[in-house]
């Protein structure tokens, strides 16, 4: 009967915990998506910005490291105006052996969530409502690897490209100031057919 009651209690404390976190996920997304968004003009310290980051990451996580680490987003694009965030891709071998880094990233300043688990380990710093950096630690060369290269290398070879980019990006930042998901899912039909013209 004790037995049976102690197993009862730990399932209990279980499903606590499970409400808890999820409740604290929820939380945390709610934040994030009700971030207004504000582009600013190129700021020309970004790719010094990129690099300071760089090294403090190969520092912390390079036993990790498969590959290279990226500068991408627009931020990684000359005269391209962005939210002023540093987008990271730091490679890994898998997602899998690269698990440990998350707990690395954590007790170095970055906050960790579970954003598209299946094709990356995401954080952001310093807190989840106030962004200066975005880290996504991706497999090298995997499909999504390759589509922000490319995306970005078309960026900063195509003016015409990043002209319409730029566009886009202001009328979705009016249209949803408020709204981070949105402004993001609606930015991604243009993304796509810039990547699929380039791969042609």
């Amino acid at each position: 009967m004790s037995t049976t009651r102690s197993l009862h209690n730990k399932s209990i404390k279980c499903d606590r915990k499970k409400h808890v976190a999820l409740f604290q996920t929820l939380a945390v997304k709610r934040t994030m998506k009700q971030e207004r968004i504000e582009l600013s003009e190129y700021n020309p310290e970004w790719p010094f910005e990129f690099e300071k980051e760089r090294t403090f990451l190969i520092e912390k996580i390079g036993e990790w490291l498969c590959g290279s680490v990226e500068h991408v987003g627009s931020t990684a694009v000359p005269n391209l105006m962005a939210k002023p965030v540093i987008d990271i891709m730091f490679g890994v071998d898998s997602l899998e052996e690269s698990k440990q880094a998350i707990d690395v990233m954590v007790k170095s300043g970055y906050c960790y969530f579970p954003y598209k688990v299946d094709v990356m380990h995401w954080f952001c710093k310093p807190s989840y409502s106030h962004r200066t950096h975005h880290l996504h630690l991706i497999p090298f060369k995997s499909s999504l690897w390759k589509e922000r290269i490319l995306f970005r290398d078309v960026l900063r070879s195509n003016k015409s490209v990043a002209k319409e980019y730029q566009d886009l990006k202001q009328l979705l930042a009016l249209k949803h100031a408020t709204d981070r998901e949105s402004y993001t899912e609606n930015k991604w039909p243009f993304i796509k057919k810039v990547i699929a013209n380039a791969s042609c």
